[in-house]
């Protein structure tokens, strides 16, 4: 059942729910949480379909917040919400609320969001795409437990995970962190089946990838040794190579689906690591609404302390000049020559002998 309300209100559209459930024989309320989906008008209809997808295995009422650009200034000093209600097969297993906030209250965002809240019932904040830098501090930010964002979206990812580091609060997530998440089990399975030291490990993924980038720093921190991150044409994560005093072990995935784990002494086995959809990170997501202190220990080791190749999408943007080469002075310009002539006195002795 789909219900359409415009220029209306957050006690008209709660209004409209307990109608909607009603209409359908559903007024009891089973939902266990309240997922806030702040998303713009082109990425609206995938972030609402794996939402739905991920109700069937947390019930919960979705909101979804679309900010619309004011064309003219008339437009901007003007208010306006506009509403959309789905309950029963039109929302999955919970309720759907997809809010459009035109001129003056795109700014207020927060006030139409809190008295559409479940009562009692945790609250999840997830940014598809354009996530704020600090989302812990961002007025949708504040009214959550668990802050979900995307740095694989964001122009610049892997500086984008700098930023992440800098801004850090126990409840930030990111989804290119739970991409990795079959990666670092099998990885760790690996190394629970030997008991060798690791000595080098590489990372292989293609370019601006930041959930290679959290892997590297995830291994590095964990084990305590350099890794370096080579790029590869993808897709994703293509392979982690470990050298031990026991031999190589090696996790491979050429084709985004079938991996491949070889270690030293023992048959290569084939393991299942499909690359998966974003409605499944969201629903794993979701199964933990506490701190997730391993992704923050290895957010902040640093991207800068990963050994990497030339030309690595870490030096994304180019080195800055340094202030003497641009403000040196006219006579230090003139001696250099004279410098440089000097040096190449000795080679032109040792060439005479």
């Amino acid at each position: 059942m789909k219900i359409d309300l415009t220029d209306t209100t957050a006690s008209k559209i709660n209004k409209a729910l307990v109608e909607g459930r009603r209409a359908i024989g559903t007024p009891a309320v089973g939902m266990v949480l309240t997922l806030v989906i702040v998303t713009d008008e082109e990425n609206a209809y995938d972030a609402l379909k794996a939402a739905s997808e991920a109700s069937r295995e947390h019930p919960s009422r979705t909101l979804v917040v679309i900010k619309r650009v004011s064309r003219s200034p008339r437009d901007r000093t003007s208010s306006r919400l506009d509403a959309e209600v789905r309950v029963g097969a039109e929302a999955g297993t919970g309720e759907t609320v997809v809010l459009r906030l035109y001129g003056e209250v795109v700014d207020h965002a927060q006030s139409v969001v809190l008295p559409l809240l479940l009562p009692d019932a945790p609250v999840v904040a997830w940014w598809p795409v354009n996530a704020p830098l600090d989302p812990a501090n961002d007025p949708l930010g504040a009214l959550a437990q668990r802050r979900v964002t995307d740095s694989y979206t964001a122009e610049a990812p892997v500086r984008e995970l700098s930023a992440r580091a800098d801004a850090y609060t126990p409840g930030d997530t990111d989804l290119s962190w739970t991409r990795i998440t079959p990666w670092r089990s099998m990885l760790a399975a690996a190394l629970d089946q030997v008991t060798c030291e690791v000595r080098k490990v590489e990372v292989e993924g293609e370019e601006f990838n930041p959930s290679c980038e959290l892997l590297a720093m995830w291994l590095a921190n964990r084990l305590d040794v350099r890794v370096k991150r080579s790029l590869s044409s993808g897709p994703g994560l293509t392979a982690v190579r470990m050298e031990t005093s026991c031999g190589p072990i090696a996790l491979g995935r050429a084709d985004g689906s079938l991996a491949t784990l070889s270690i030293q002494g023992q048959p290569d086995r084939a393991v299942a690591l499909k690359r998966r959809e974003t409605a499944e990170l969201i629903a794993e997501e979701l199964r933990r609404l506490d701190p997730d202190d391993t992704y923050a220990s290895a957010l902040r080791y640093g991207v800068d302390r990963l050994n990497t190749e030339a030309g690595d999408p870490v030096a994304d943007e180019p080195a800055a000049q340094e202030p003497e080469a641009v403000e040196a002075p006219v006579e230090t310009a003139a001696k250099a020559p004279a410098k440089k002539a000097t040096k190449k006195a000795p080679a032109k002795k040792a060439a005479a002998k």
